[in-house]
């Protein structure tokens, strides 16, 4: 009986130790993680916490500010059912395709723009008074040139999207360091090869930041898009549920729209990361 007692003592202890070493190092891991994500994340999560908090106890008025469990609550229930489903396809429609134009025609543009001096010259004076035209004011004329459908309402996204990329395309090409072109052209580069090894791949960088700007831009002018005469979308369903005073829908729709701006940033810079990892800091 010693003898079982001697045996299991030391395996017992032996996988009380293991546990303990265990549970240390995911303690070790977790302070690690919270030292890298408080930094960086810390004011929104105690911002998100605070709505949480003030909301239940009502030091706000929780038929305006609902709690933020209702919000996520309302949000995976219409997900769930299918009711949101329709407006996330007709909306990234939406705002896809004007951001595509805004790609195809914006960047091409740019390029050309940026090295012919007496073109940027002449088209700058007209693009600065289109860009500091609101496309919110041009949404009426756009209504009556095209028609409550879906072109008036693509093309006003497409109004604001353009000029970020065109202008970020431009100036991208204006800052590409001389000393490079020059020595392309001392080992004999012609100037499609310059073009194409020197000039585009250094203004990669500026074109994405032009690219990430405008996906922002389409998601808001998304909003103001649905908001007159759409009857599907997401921005529909913001108008939608404030005009019923479903506010918990309402803000499930605006998360909804933060977590797609969200996802298109991050998808660029992924994008962007791995054809300009030439540009990214040492660390």
């Amino acid at each position: 009986m010693s003898y079982e007692i001697n045996q299991v003592l030391p395996r017992s202890f032996g996988r009380l130790k293991s546990s303990e070493s265990n549970i240390s190092i995911f303690a070790s891991q977790l302070r690690g993680v919270l030292a890298s994500l408080l930094p960086r994340y810390g004011l929104l999560i105690g911002f998100l916490v605070f709505w949480q908090v003030s909301s239940t106890r009502g030091w706000v008025n929780p038929a305006i500010f609902p709690p933020l469990d209702v919000i996520l609550s309302a949000l995976w229930t219409n997900l769930a059912n299918g009711a949101l489903l329709d407006d996330i396809a007709i909306s990234l429609q939406r705002s896809g395709t004007a951001f595509a134009f805004a790609v195809v025609i914006g960047i091409p543009l740019g390029l050309f723009m940026g090295q012919i001096r007496a073109v940027e010259q002449a088209l700058d004076p007209i693009l600065q008074l289109f860009r500091q035209t609101s496309a919110l004011a041009l949404y009426p004329v756009f209504i009556l040139l095209l028609g409550l459908g879906e072109t008036s309402k693509i093309f006003v996204i497409f109004w604001a999207t353009l000029f970020p990329v065109l202008l970020a395309t431009i100036g991208g090409v204006k800052e590409v360091d001389k000393k490079l072109i020059e020595m392309a052209r001392t080992y004999g580069a012609g100037p499609l090869t310059i073009f194409r090894r020197v000039i585009l791949p250094a203004s990669v960088p500026a074109i994405f930041v032009g690219l990430r700007l405008s996906a922002t831009t389409a998601l808001l002018l998304l909003i103001a898009a649905e908001m007159i005469g759409a009857n599907k979308g997401i921005g529909f369903q913001v108008m939608n549920a404030q005009y019923n005073f479903q506010i918990p829908l309402m803000f499930a729709a605006i998360l909804l729209l933060a977590f797609l701006g969200l996802a298109a940033n991050a998808l660029l810079v992924l994008l962007q990361r791995r054809l300009c990892r030439w540009s990214q800091p040492s660390r």
